[in-house]
């Protein structure tokens, strides 16, 4: 871990909130400190109100922004004397707590302010930065953590027990630091969540962040809790893959996308006694809403798997229950025994978040297995933040709507007029979409990651089929093909469509629809899977009105629902 703080650069910000965003996006371009929203920062400044008097106001991480990529738009600002007055409080809901932040906003338009604004404000530093560092809540999760965290800081750092975050953390924070002097610490460990560094400057405490980090991941090492894992590759079953994808999206009532995780850690971790270390939970407690508490176990009988996660997290919930509303018992993720990792989404986005977590996760239980025993919060404190109404709206803010939203569609002759303008639409519409073509400019054309370009010989069978297990692999599947070629490629129909029509029988509501000059004619059945034909001449004058009934074909779909498009060719 080495800073990148950068003095000529920050000499470059002249407002104390433009420095925070410089710090705020160091930290976040960092994985292992922050993952995708984690983790959040502040920087206390003053301005003058309407009335001439000067205000005091944190700036504030604002939710639902990634510290990676924030702006000062980004950050809520927030009257430090009402922050302060709230902390002094003996109670102070959920709701109540974002409430009267936001009446303490002085810009009405800004984003809710962090849940952990009042500990910010509580904290007597100018600027403050939270993370969830993998290093330091590896050492928490294990048998014995808050000692070795006390052995790696002695008395620089504060330990806070393990709380639920918002006005509960931040009301011990105030109590535990009444006669504490600021000034004897480094930092604060929080069990089981993360780290609190803070400074008089945006260097201070950044670079307190990576100092104590570094700390945490020497001592891993000289622990002997070091991973030395080899690539292996794995050679697993394209069909089964689409299989699961398709019973997970039953379990769930919509198309969902399926991303598999072939990465060393993955691999290997898949290999252990998933049974017992990866039934544990999550690596810090605000993963869970991503992740669920634990994955599925998928072995040979995947349905039967399936189904006993399904059982099995509706007693968690019953056992751990008051009045809240059952989520969706289906798995955010599942271990494939021996063979990596499946992380499920309702798109490509949020697929690939669980698969990052995952990640992380999976490199910091075997590390903690080395240090004694990977350990976590009990099911009652994860089930309370699954939960947590202020967490649910994370979720729901950033729900999927779009009207084919884990649809997964192949389009051929991808780099044509009409294949590219499919493609495009698809997209915009909320697929997973799979360009195929010859030209190899294929690739850097659609280079997006649920959008993705793959150079194609039609006529080469060991080709298609790497294309066709990559997209499995990318997606979890196939549901529509939209065949553009025509009558370009001899020999295509047979090569191609032997290897997709396998994978289109696991789809969800499975279409092959031809785009095709009038001259040329199809005689093609298969029997679950919807087939169609949109005739063309070859100057495309009528091109919108033929889109319009692909449209209206492909919204047939028991997911989708299209109307008729406007696109330009």
């Amino acid at each position: 871990m080495k800073s990148l703080y950068n003095d000529e650069k920050a000499s470059e910000f002249k407002t104390d909130l433009d420095l925070r965003v410089y710090t705020s996006r160091l930290l976040g371009q960092e994985p292992s400190l922050v993952l995708h929203g984690g983790g959040n920062t502040s920087v206390k400044s003053s301005v003058k109100n309407l009335f001439g008097e000067i205000e005091d106001i944190l700036y504030v991480k604002g939710s639902g922004w990634d510290l990676a990529t924030i702006e000062a738009g980004g950050f809520a600002p927030v009257k430090m004397r009402d922050l302060l007055k709230m902390a002094e409080l003996d109670n102070l809901s959920d709701m109540d707590m974002v409430k009267y932040q936001r009446v303490a906003m002085i810009n009405p338009s800004a984003p809710n302010p962090s849940v952990e604004a009042i500990l910010h404000a509580v904290i007597p530093f100018k600027y403050v930065d939270h993370t969830h560092a993998d290093a330091i809540i590896t050492i928490t999760n294990t048998d014995g953590g808050k000692e070795k965290i006390e052995q790696i800081y002695g008395s620089k750092v504060l330990i806070i027990p393990y709380i639920m975050p918002g006005f509960d953390l931040a009301k011990l924070v105030y109590e535990m630091t009444k006669n504490i002097d600021w000034h004897s610490l480094e930092g604060m460990v929080l069990m089981n969540h993360g780290l609190f560094t803070f400074g008089n400057s945006a260097k201070e405490s950044y670079e307190k962040t990576i100092e104590l980090v570094k700390k945490a991941q020497n001592y891993l090492e000289s622990s002997g809790a070091v991973l030395d894992i080899a690539h292996s590759i794995v050679d697993i079953d394209i069909k089964k893959l689409a299989k699961i994808r398709q019973y997970v999206s039953r379990l769930k009532g919509h198309a969902t996308i399926s991303v598999l995780n072939e990465s060393k850690e993955a691999l290997f971790f898949s290999k252990q006694e998933v049974e017992t270390i990866a039934n544990r939970g999550p690596l810090t407690p605000d993963h869970v809403i991503r992740t669920k508490r634990v994955p599925a176990i998928v072995a040979d009988d995947f349905k039967k798997d399936l189904d006993s996660y399904v059982q099995e997290y509706k007693n968690y919930f019953k056992e751990n229950k008051k009045d809240e509303t059952m989520l969706n018992p289906a798995p955010n993720f599942a271990i494939l025994k021996g063979e990596g990792s499946l992380s499920f989404g309702k798109d490509v986005k949020e697929a690939l978040i669980i698969k990052d977590i995952n990640n992380h996760t999976f490199e910091a239980i075997l590390k903690a297995e080395l240090l004694g025993g990977y350990r976590v919060l009990s099911n009652a404190d994860i089930f309370a933040v699954e939960y947590w109404s202020l967490e649910q709206a994370k979720l729901k803010n950033s729900s999927n709507t779009s009207e084919l939203g884990g649809k997964i569609a192949i389009v051929t002759n991808a780099m044509s007029k009409i294949g590219s303008a499919i493609a495009k639409m698809l997209h915009q519409r909320g697929a997973a979409v799979i360009a195929l073509d010859n030209d190899k400019e294929v690739k850097s054309i659609f280079c997006k990651q649920d959008i993705v370009g793959m150079e194609c010989d039609f006529t080469n069978r060991e080709n298609i089929e790497y294309c066709l297990a990559k997209s499995v692999k990318s997606f979890g599947g196939i549901d529509i093909v939209i065949d553009c070629t025509g009558s370009k490629n001899s020999g295509y129909q047979e090569i191609f469509l032997e290897g997709a029509l396998e994978l289109l029988e696991v789809g969800i509501d499975p279409l092959v629809l031809f785009i095709a000059p009038k001259a040329n004619e199809f005689n093609f059945k298969k029997q679950g899977i919807r087939v169609a034909s949109i005739c063309y001449e070859e100057n495309l004058d009528n091109m919108q009105e033929q889109i319009a009934q692909m449209a209206c074909l492909i919204s047939k779909s028991s997911f989708a629902k299209l109307a008729a498009v406007e696109i330009v060719i």
